[in-house]
């Protein structure tokens, strides 16, 4: 039996360097704490952090009370996994979690590559809808836990 390649060969022809990922993840049990102003404040430090020290940039992104959304990319270098571990463990460290013995996160997360700016604003106009669809709020621009960190302005 041969070995496989990380990625299939054609991969590398169509996203060649530093790709717009959109991604997704969730809390534990889909429990809701997440919406919260430190938790917001933690995410946006972090990626304050992240651009600065790594040049990750985390563009716009939506927190949801269970899950949260963001659009991310990186150098030619950059890990995926490993930066979401880290910023799970960095909102991880704002979240109360003393009484509970659960995990905080859901294993994981999803990614999806976006191949186009219009798949990047077709991607944001509906995330950013989301808190409208749940109910949080009547319209998008008056959910407090969203926003745009780095402006990414290609794909």
């Amino acid at each position: 039996m041969s070995d496989y390649p990380r990625l299939p060969p054609r991969l590398t022809r169509i996203f060649p360097n530093n790709p717009l990922f959109f991604v997704t993840f969730c809390t534990h049990r889909r429990t809701k704490f997440l919406a919260t102003n430190s938790v917001n404040a933690a995410l946006v430090d972090f990626a304050v952090r992240a651009c600065a020290e790594h040049n990750v940039a985390v563009g716009r992104y939506v927190i949801m009370p269970d899950h949260l959304h963001l659009f991310v990319c990186g150098p030619d270098d950059f890990i995926l996994g490993r930066s979401i571990g880290a910023l799970k463990q960095a909102l991880g460290k704002t979240i109360d979690w003393t009484k509970n013995s659960d995990p905080i996160w859901q294993r994981g997360f999803f990614d999806h590559v976006l191949r186009s700016k219009e798949s990047y604003g077709q991607k944001w106009n509906y995330v950013r809808e989301n808190p409208v669809r749940a109910g949080l709020v009547t319209r998008a621009e008056d959910w407090p836990y969203s926003g745009e960190i780095v402006v990414i302005d290609r794909v």
